[in-house]
């Protein structure tokens, strides 16, 4: 799925705010840039993969700021923008495009954005003309790339474990993701491991009222069907209805297709979404910086 880039945005809001009879909150902008650009809905609700925002409103929300810095637009109360004089006369002249080249033609965009100051010397030094990525991009880009890096370590890893090690960790993160009761009782479930095809069992919820048995494979192979079938063999053989199978390789086609078509509810967790599923829930890894994002608190400044 393709998405306009923050730079794609910059001469649809201008339009849209040069035709506003007023200033225009900026829901409302991400809604006309939207549909002027004719975005999809797949478009318009795709999230940044935090899932703080949706990209089309947070590229529309940098668009402003940046647009902000040039004079072209501006912001007369809390989360409107409205077209300035310089924007209207940037519109008069039909540009086929506004990008961060033409933004950094005025003076105040380049005082604003494209100079740094030296902490040391306070020097005022020029700077680039910003990335074609906005400062959240890069934030969520970096975040994906350092998670992608730290998932192989952790799939690097649970390969040499042992194997009634593996089947701990596993006991760990469903019970981190809120399964099993208390810890003392999610502990107990590896004792009946290798118990006729299921590693472990452990509560759905803290009352009890149901259980999911696991099944925990520290594999290289792909997993298949016929694994896939002895496992729903085994739930049958307990009179169970739902199980959960991991592994640390991965799903043949023909074997999710099977979990699919039985009754049973069978969860597939190939490696990929094993380790994922750690670093959101702190198995295995630990925090080692926090970086706090902040905005202006426009109330404290208003009267």
């Amino acid at each position: 799925m393709n998405l306009p880039s923050y730079q794609d945005l910059m001469l649809p809001l201008l339009r849209v705010l040069g035709t506003a009879a007023s200033e225009l909150h900026q829901k409302e902008c991400t809604r006309q840039v939207s549909d002027l650009l004719q975005l999809s809905e797949e478009q318009r609700q795709a999230r940044l993969p935090s899932g703080i925002q949706t990209y089309i409103h947070n590229r529309t929300g940098w668009v402003g700021w940046y647009m902000q810095q040039a004079g072209l637009v501006e912001k007369p109360k809390k989360g409107y923008l409205r077209i300035t004089d310089e924007g209207r006369k940037l519109l008069a002249r039909k540009p086929a495009s506004i990008d961060n080249k033409l933004l950094a033609t005025y003076a105040s965009f380049q005082e604003k954005v494209m100079k740094g100051t030296d902490s040391d010397s306070e020097v005022t030094t020029p700077a680039a003309v910003p990335s074609e990525l906005t400062p959240t991009d890069q934030i969520e880009e970096a975040h994906q790339k350092l998670n992608r890096t730290l998932a192989s370590d952790l799939l690097d890893l649970m390969a040499k474990m042992d194997p009634y090690k593996f089947e701990q960790l596993v006991v760990d993160l469903l019970f981190a993701m809120g399964y099993g009761g208390s810890r003392e009782e999610a502990a107990q479930v590896t004792k009946k491991s290798n118990d006729e095809g299921i590693d472990g069992i452990i509560n759905e919820d803290r009352l009890g009222l149901d259980v999911i048995y696991v099944q925990a494979k520290r594999w290289q192979n792909t997993v298949g069907r016929e694994q896939i079938q002895n496992f729903v063999g085994a739930l049958v053989g307990k009179h169970a209805t739902k199980g959960v199978f991991i592994t640390t390789s991965d799903f043949h086609k023909t074997a999710t297709e099977y979990a699919r078509s039985v009754q049973h509810k069978v969860i597939l967790i190939g490696g990929k979404r094993l380790a994922e599923l750690m670093i959101e829930y702190n198995v295995g890894v630990s925090t080692i910086r926090t970086i706090a994002l902040k905005r202006v608190d426009s109330d404290y400044f208003e009267d």
